[in-house]
């Protein structure tokens, strides 16, 4: 179930509001056009956000502190208010008559008194009364066009702030992390780079996070791998990139190693055999997957001998923060099998939550709040809880793909995940070299 509220209107939405987000509780195209689905999905829920969209383009809808319920009953609330959406600003229409905020109607949608219903009588239309409780202009709220083709309900979520840091950071340290970086070897000297497998769902920021390390150590921001907004996965090839310290610097311990982008559907996206050959150093660059027909041993693209220098050292899982909560069961089962089989192949794994400035307008201000904020933290907990993965392994970072410049801060949060892969491939390498291992 994904938003049909864009980003930047939710932003517009917030900015209202206070420090807070908005869950989506209820959509009529997913849930039904009918004041039972509406009901059952929102009631005792606050405070809350409607959203109509008619067949106009018009976005519209109505704010309440109060949580609905089927009483029959009109509910006090001064804090009510319809608006509309006009290119990205927010036409805010407060209630006149507060004891007559919200009506609790059985039969329809949100209705905010008698001035607009959304979901009329179980019918995929808008009733409007300007005057009536609130004053608006119905031809500047939603052009007078009636016919509803989607509504949404989104909780309003306070956003919490613990006052020192969860979770310390150094925010200072980035020359010497870099210097770090640069300078480290693989533990066992038959390996010159460490393999960073990158896996994740469609538009978790994959390639966008190969581009934003890149960026950091390029001094500028980059665009090597093919990234941005799809449906479908931009990546359709195994890509292997290598990242350089400068422009004509030397090459750097660490390969990120991209995949197209996993689906819910079973002949979509990226496939779990091929997830397991490529752990095993099978699957060489460049090679183009195929959903419906994963690299066969007989291919003569495959690899039947590959060394530990071919293999993937440690795996990382690229989540997008805004999603997390909405992720089809489908796709979640598709995670968990992939992490089963990386367990029984001992490589150490993390998670990359992606978009933290998205999903948190405490951290959208200023990203050296993200340990403060303890929606992160939950949000870190939940994706903990569905990836069966320790919270210490979860790693916020906030990809360039808006930046023109660099930000000191995005690069703390960026070369700290790669640290952490580097760590977690040293686990891998002295789990290899243990003399007790293959007794």
């Amino acid at each position: 179930m994904n938003p049909k509220l864009t980003k930047s209107q939710q932003k517009t939405i917030c900015s209202e509001l206070g420090r807070v987000r908005l869950k989506l509780l209820y959509q009529a195209s997913e849930h039904g056009f009918t004041g039972l689905k509406f009901h059952q999905r929102c009631d005792s829920c606050s405070p809350t956000v409607s959203v109509g969209y008619n067949a106009s383009g018009y976005v519209f809808g109505g704010y309440t502190k109060q949580p609905f319920s089927r009483s029959g009953r009109y509910v006090y609330d001064d804090e009510a208010f319809l608006f509309t959406l006009s290119q990205e600003r927010l036409i805010k229409y407060p209630v006149s008559e507060c004891a007559n905020a919200v009506r609790m109607d059985s039969g329809s949608g949100p209705c905010f008194g008698e001035a607009l219903v959304l979901i009329h009588e179980n019918k995929r239309v808008v009733c409007s009364n300007p005057g009536s409780n609130y004053t608006f202009n119905a031809a500047e709220m939603h052009g007078n066009d009636l016919r509803m083709n989607e509504c949404e309900v989104y909780q309003v979520e306070a956003c919490p702030e613990f006052e020192k840091p969860w979770r310390p950071v150094i925010w200072e340290k980035r020359t010497e992390m870099i210097e770090n970086i640069s300078v480290y070897g693989p533990i066992d000297k038959s390996v010159s780079q460490v393999r960073v497998l990158l896996i994740g769902p469609v538009g978790g920021g994959k390639s966008s996070f190969f581009n934003s390390v890149n960026s950091v150590f390029r001094g500028h921001v980059s665009c090597q791998a093919m990234a941005g907004f799809s449906s479908t996965s931009l990546t359709t090839q195994f890509r292997t990139y290598s990242l350089k310290a400068g422009r004509d610097g030397n090459y750097l311990p660490i390969v990120l190693c991209d995949t197209m982008g996993l689906e819910e559907s079973t002949d979509a996206g990226l496939h779990v055999d091929d997830v397991i050959s490529i752990l095993k150093g099978h699957v060489p660059d460049n090679y183009q997957f195929n959903p419906s027909a994963p690299l066969h041993s007989e291919a003569s693209s495959y690899r039947k001998s590959p060394a530990l220098k071919d293999r993937i050292h440690c795996v990382a899982y690229v989540i997008d923060a805004t999603k997390i909560s909405l992720m089809p069961k489908k796709l979640e089962e598709k995670l968990e099998s992939i992490h089963r089989k990386v367990n029984l192949m001992a490589i150490p794994q993390l998670v990359l939550m992606t978009k933290v400035d998205e999903v948190c307008p405490f951290v959208a201000q200023d990203i050296r709040n993200i340990y403060k904020s303890g929606y992160i933290k939950q949000v870190m907990q939940e994706t903990s809880a569905r990836l069966g993965v320790p919270l210490s392994c979860v790693v916020p970072v906030k990809n360039y793909s808006e930046d023109l410049e660099l930000n000191p801060d995005c690069d703390i949060l960026l070369l700290s995940a790669v640290m952490q892969m580097l760590r977690f491939a040293d686990s891998y390498f002295d789990e290899l070299s243990d003399p007790l291992r293959n007794i």
